[in-house]
């Protein structure tokens, strides 16, 4: 989907760094009626994870119509791909969602989804108790929207987690409104959790050194990315941000497959804001060159997810990338670009098949490449 095939090289590079590396893309969605404009097919979804032999939960895009069949077409997916997908039933106040949950649950779901600001609600409204309820007895992963348009909801989510221990909920998008809040409160929920869909590395950055490794959970939100993009930007982060191979393992996707078959979630530690261990440290250091070329090609995402060009920002990127043979951020400008060079050769090629101007996610792998010296390159 989207350019995946452009950047197989560098998630082939994290997987022969990490021997065992599995991917479990905690949040995906099919769909063709949402009223943000993007769709996405259950073959679609399905040949994105064939490219990195992953699985993901799934569930509906939003549905303005509502979510019975839609919870089902997922659960009809899963069956179809049960080496590929699990499926997670959306609820909402409004639709009986226990008696919306328990239907989806016995079509073969295994997980729950709340999205507070695309269905408007409140995690503690009321109605939901059962559903939450449910969830508890069960041991049900639970993923919440946590969007930047969402208020703060770290009130309502310590209490949904302290006062229903079986449960297992996820805050999508690293938690944007609460991160700050929440991370200095995870020993006190160990049912809480956090997923990595969002795009901009200095969030994924934060969420990996603020929050314990076992709380961590890859994700792509495709249709707005892709497993394959979203892994090599986590795992990169993750290794920039000094997890060790286990952590890594455990946030690409071995956690997220212990909370889909119900299993008590390994604890891998304190986070590494917490440690005292010298190594987990940035393990190379972000040079003023590599800001000058993430920062610009951020400017340039930002413009594409707009459905613009990149325009200047890109120009100004590409330039920075040029420096004097042996300096120590060579190889890393080498391989952003490789990327940008890709994106030049392609980009006239690629399919708009969503919004986003075509190959933003080309260039959205530049700029984690480049914010990440760290990690392993091609």
């Amino acid at each position: 989907m989207y350019a995946d095939h452009l950047l197989v090289p560098w998630f082939d590079s994290l997987s022969a760094a990490v021997p065992g590396l599995s991917v479990v893309d905690a949040h995906t969605h099919i769909g063709g009626n949402d009223p943000g404009g993007f769709t996405s097919q259950v073959d679609e979804l399905v040949e994105a994870l064939a490219l990195v032999d992953g699985r993901a939960a799934v569930f509906p895009m939003s549905e303005p119509g509502g979510y019975r069949q839609a919870n089902l077409s997922c659960t009809e997916a899963a069956a179809e791909h049960p080496d590929r997908l699990v499926a997670f039933a959306r609820v909402t106040p409004e639709e009986n969602p226990r008696g919306l949950l328990e239907e989806a649950l016995d079509a073969g779901a295994r997980g729950m989804k709340l999205h507070l600001s695309s269905d408007e609600f409140s995690l503690d409204d009321p109605r939901l108790a059962g559903a939450l309820d449910l969830a508890d007895e069960q041991h049900l992963p639970v993923m919440v929207h946590a969007g930047p348009e969402v208020e703060s909801l770290r009130a309502s989510v310590l209490a949904a987690c302290s006062g229903r221990p079986g449960m297992q909920m996820i805050l999508a998008h690293c938690a944007i409104p609460d991160l700050a809040h929440l991370a200095p409160h995870v020993d006190d929920v160990p049912n809480l959790f956090f997923d990595t869909s969002w795009w901009t590395p200095a969030n994924l950055l934060a969420l990996l050194r603020l929050v314990p490794p076992g709380r961590v959970l890859a994700a792509s939100d495709l249709p707005y990315s892709t497993p394959l993009a979203a892994t090599v930007a986590t795992v990169r982060c993750a290794w920039q941000a000094g997890l060790g191979p286990e952590e890594v393992l455990s946030v690409a996707g071995g956690q997220m497959s212990r909370l889909l078959d119900r299993e008590q979630p390994l604890d891998l530690g304190p986070a590494p804001s917490q440690r005292d261990d010298p190594k987990t440290a940035e393990a190379s250091p972000f040079s003023s060159v590599l800001e000058v070329v993430t920062t610009n090609l951020l400017a340039s995402v930002e413009a594409m997810q707009r459905g613009l060009e990149p325009e200047v920002p890109l120009q100004v990127a590409r330039h920075a990338c040029s420096v004097p043979t042996g300096q120590p951020d060579e190889a890393v400008l080498t391989s952003v670009l490789r990327l940008l060079d890709l994106y030049d050769e392609h980009r006239d090629a690629l399919p708009r098949r969503n919004p986003f101007t075509p190959g933003r996610d080309v260039l959205l792998t530049a700029a984690v490449v480049a914010r990440t010296p760290a990690a392993p390159l091609p």
